[in-house]
């Protein structure tokens, strides 16, 4: 089904505008910490874990070291939400959608 010219202009102009997303996103890198520094994580944009520090000092106790690990990694998926938001709100904020949409 061949669309007229201005909708086939649209849609070329929503795919760059979904590639320019997906690149935004997985230029995402946060860090987040937990127990003032004992426990680090770092965390892309697609949520994915990339590294996770442990202060020596904090591995003596588990159910304490356990708990700092999921805060840390809470608070960095928090953070990659917050950024993508941020983006996403960015790009689409010029198109007039009604607010909470995306």
């Amino acid at each position: 089904m061949k669309m007229p010219g201005n909708m086939n202009a649209m849609m070329q102009q929503a795919q760059r505008m979904q590639q320019k997303m997906k690149e935004d996103i997985d230029a995402i890198r946060v860090e987040a910490s937990a127990g003032g520094g004992m426990v680090t994580v770092k965390m892309d944009g697609n949520k994915k874990c990339l590294g996770v520090k442990i202060d020596a000092e904090a591995a003596g106790d588990a159910e304490m070291l356990q708990d700092m690990i999921m805060a840390a990694l809470n608070e960095a998926y928090a953070k990659v939400e917050k950024e993508s938001q941020a983006k996403m709100n960015a790009m689409l904020g010029g198109l007039g959608l009604p607010p909470g949409m995306f």
